[in-house]
């Protein structure tokens, strides 16, 4: 199951926007960029998630939508505690092929505590 359609990032000029303008976080397999709008009329609008994965990371598609299925499904948790009115790209580098779901889950959590996007958020993991 994907992601919500008001949580998906779907523009080329969106990415686009998030490259130019946001701040870069990275971690042994991920890097994310967080764009946060600081409009009052925007202040509604819900995170958007996007997820980049070059053909350098594995030829294989199948291999390609495996690493973004797992990707969603962690995004998908941490959904509920997410701030809104950001656009986030979550890129995945070149060794990740062989990463494992449970340190998606850590990796992703640690970087969206550094950006300051999770609500209340505390240096402990969900496992």
């Amino acid at each position: 199951m994907g992601l919500p359609k008001q949580n998906r990032l779907r523009h080329p000029q969106a990415f686009k926007t998030v490259y130019n303008r946001g701040k870069r976080y990275q971690s042994s397999h991920l890097v994310m960029r967080v764009f946060c709008k600081n409009d009052q009329q925007e202040a509604k609008l819900p995170t958007q998630f996007g997820i980049s994965i070059s053909q350098k990371v594995s030829k294989k598609a199948v291999v390609r939508n495996r690493l973004k299925r797992q990707i969603k499904a962690v995004i998908r948790l941490f959904l509920p505690r997410i701030k809104q009115r950001c656009q986030v790209v979550i890129v995945v580098k070149r060794n990740t092929t062989e990463c494992k779901y449970e340190h998606f889950l850590r990796e992703l959590e640690e970087l969206l505590i550094k950006a300051e996007i999770i609500y209340g958020y505390k240096r402990e993991h969900l496992l």
